[in-house]
């Protein structure tokens, strides 16, 4: 049997240099770590694709073994994995499947982390502190990632630790459509946004615009010697006789909201509904919010959420279309800043 000859274009008159033609085309994939499956699925479904066969292993020691079972060479990767307990195992795991990634040469890979991990540690507060926020985007960046997609960063100041590309999304129109699809008209007459905190209020007074509703902040206080204690001095603005809606990126242990939201209860809010993209819910998260100054939690589902932590006055709101659409901007190479009005 002869030899294939290759198609070589050999027309310089036309500026066209000697080469071979490639057969090959841009093909997008998706894998899944183990820590959010149902999400990796939710959004390749709204792709209208599946999940690349990937094998999970951890061994006895607790070594950690993962491995794409089909070629990915020369692939558009995105590797999804969000970060609720434990965080470190699923980072591990992360970086594991880069690499894994890099060395079955696929041709670009984004990190998908609708959370991410180390967000509150994005400066120092005092001397000798680490600032792990930088030191995960060094750990992806070395690992194999090229490109990494996120949700409601906690400090968008977080961009900047990356050399390369990020997208960072929003999950505000997610949470907004469901608040303009479920107040009533009277509420919206009553409606006043509150940040639970001053570092929230350009959150917030988005929001604010977006309802066109009053803006109410909540000033407190944090030791800085003790963890997850918060103390509420003031309320800034009119709450008395008003459904109060309390905007967060996250929810971890709860204290701040709770307090936030009593001391709205106590200056006279009529209701007191809470909003958050990440629903981390640390014990006892899931036990506080159900107390009596709270009417309503609305989350995403960018954090996998067990049984044991949801309760009545909670409601999960998808995230997987809003990540789909981002996924599909970015291979097409299209906008993600236009999702959002351009403040992507």
């Amino acid at each position: 049997m002869g030899r294939k000859k290759h198609t070589v274009d050999l027309d310089v008159e036309r500026g066209i240099a000697p080469g071979i033609v490639a057969k090959t085309k841009k093909r997008l994939v998706i894998a899944s770590g183990s820590s959010h499956p149902e999400l990796s699925k939710a959004v390749a479904d709204a792709l209208d694709m599946e999940l690349v066969p990937t094998e999970h292993r951890t061994f006895a020691s607790g070594e950690i073994l993962t491995r794409f079972e089909v070629s990915i060479r020369g692939c558009d990767a995105f590797i999804i994995q969000s970060f609720g307990p434990p965080v470190n195992e699923w980072l591990m795991e992360l970086l594991i499947m880069l690499d894994a990634a890099k060395r079955a040469s696929a041709k670009r890979i984004t990190v998908v982390a609708p959370y991410y991990p180390y967000s509150r540690q994005d400066k120092k507060g005092r001397g000798r502190e680490p600032i792990s926020a930088r030191l995960v985007a060094d750990l992806l960046k070395t690992a194999g990632a090229d490109r990494v997609m996120s949700v409601d960063l906690h400090a968008a100041q977080i961009q900047g630790f990356f050399d390369g590309p990020v997208d960072h999304l929003f999950a505000k129109p997610v949470l907004l459509q469901y608040f303009k699809d479920s107040l009533s008209p009277e509420d919206r007459d009553k409606l006043t946004v509150v940040s639970p905190d001053t570092g929230r209020v350009r959150v917030a007074d988005q929001w604010s615009d977006s309802l066109g509703a009053p803006l109410a902040i909540i000033h407190k206080r944090r030791d800085p010697n003790v963890a997850n204690q918060v103390t509420v001095n003031e309320i800034v603005g009119h709450v008395a006789g008003r459904v109060c809606l309390l905007v967060d990126d996250m929810i971890d242990t709860g204290g701040t909201i709770v307090k936030a939201a009593q001391a709205l209860k106590a200056n006279g809010a009529e209701r007191v509904i809470v909003a958050a993209t990440h629903a981390i819910f640390s014990d006892p998260a899931a036990q506080r919010l159900q107390d009596d100054s709270i009417d309503e939690v609305v989350v995403t589902d960018t954090v996998p959420l067990p049984p044991e932590k949801r309760f009545d006055s909670l409601t999960v709101l998808p995230i997987a279309p809003l990540l789909a659409r981002a996924i599909k901007e970015v291979f097409e190479d299209g906008s993600v800043t236009s999702m959002f009005g351009g403040d992507a």
